[in-house]
């Protein structure tokens, strides 16, 4: 087991609420991440390398010769996360787009440079300090930080990077960026997939945070709704108040159209995987690799605005910029409107417990 994680060991009878999750389902999304991992499919985003006895559990889990139960049983040992565990929660924007610029329709999302280099292994630091976790390559080779949110914004020729599409306005694809995927609505009712395609390696900044720390929204009254409705009565015209907030947040997504059959399923996460509403989870790439289930109850909003039991077996199938921390996780509601009204007010504690391999507990 990794050294200095707070876990301590627990029978899994004593997981309340465990026989009466959908084990079913639960075992159907750990048996995507299982394909991915005995066939070494690249990562969309690179996490820490897999404990070894998931190796042979994502065997087993293929050969589907136990029931979910047994399965999770005989396969995983459950050790609580003994730090405070802390919940949000994101979704898949669906949004109207426009393939051309417009006067209603102006905000580019941009694909991928092709000068952007991701740096898994060797990140470099910018003039001022920060972490950088991609870089520009230059002509001759060499690495340079990549222009910042507010420079890719404000000067057409700090990229190389085409258009894929138009947006209405910057809070849109904003939020876009924050989620890591959109479904966008075209003219013609047809739906355009986007999949993130890389980021310009600045470290990401809450806009929800700032907008607390600057008293114009309280900690309890915080949505998703509220956020975007505020930086916009702010402005987010070029210079405007919203958009120079939303510019202190230096990190940027790049997207590409993504026609495959695996895209169908749901958008993909860090893990190169579709992602399943209320099954997925992002984590720690730094601390967990992808495929750990885990069992998160608390009480939260999850199936309206009231606070309900929330007691489900997740799988890791995703990371991001914001989480940070062992007993840290954003859970995937879904696509759509509704979807992105539940997650926007997910911001509770959680009880954590992780199954590792149990060739890799003892």
């Amino acid at each position: 087991m990794r050294a200095s994680l707070p876990l301590s060991p627990i029978a899994i009878e004593t997981i309340r609420g465990f026989g009466e999750d959908d084990l079913d389902e639960a075992l159907r999304v750990f048996r995507r991440s299982a394909q991915r991992l005995l066939a070494g499919a690249p990562q969309q985003r690179s996490a820490c390398e897999p404990f070894p006895g998931l190796y042979q559990a994502a065997r087993a889990a293929l050969l589907q010769q136990l029931s979910p139960k047994d399965f999770f049983t005989q396969w995983f040992q459950p050790f609580r996360v003994a730090t405070p565990g802390f919940l949000t929660a994101y979704y898949e924007p669906e949004i109207d787009a426009r393939l051309t610029p417009s006067r209603n329709f102006n905000t580019p999302i941009l694909s991928r440079p092709p000068d952007l280099v991701t740096l898994n292994e060797t990140p470099i630091h910018s003039v001022c300090g920060e972490v950088l976790t991609s870089a520009r390559r230059l002509e001759n080779g060499a690495l340079a930080p990549y222009p910042d949110r507010r420079r890719i914004e404000e000067d057409t020729t700090a990229t190389n990077a085409i258009p894929l599409a138009y947006v209405h306005d910057p809070v849109e694809l904003f939020l876009m960026q924050v989620q890591g995927s959109a479904r966008l609505r075209l003219e013609n009712d047809k739906i355009l997939t986007l999949t993130y395609d890389g980021r310009n390696g600045w470290p990401y900044t809450s806009i929800g945070k700032r907008l607390i720390e600057k008293g114009l929204i309280s900690s309890k009254e915080m949505t998703l709704e509220l956020l975007k409705s505020t930086l916009r009565t702010m402005g987010v015209d070029p210079g405007a108040p919203g958009r120079l907030l939303m510019q202190e947040n230096r990190s940027y997504i790049f997207f590409s159209i993504d026609h495959s059959l695996e895209r169908q399923l749901g958008p993909i996460g860090g893990e190169n995987c579709p992602l399943t509403p209320l099954r997925s989870i992002a984590v720690d790439r730094g601390i967990w690799c992808y495929g750990l289930p885990f069992w998160i109850s608390g009480r939260i909003p999850w199936q309206g605005a009231k606070e309900t039991t929330f007691e489900r077996l997740m799988i890791a199938q995703d990371t991001g910029s914001a989480i940070i921390g062992s007993a840290r996780a954003d859970l995937f509601f879904g696509a759509g409107p509704q979807a992105g009204q539940r997650a926007g007010q997910i911001r509770h504690e959680a009880d954590f417990v992780v199954f590792l391999p149990v060739e890799s507990a003892r």
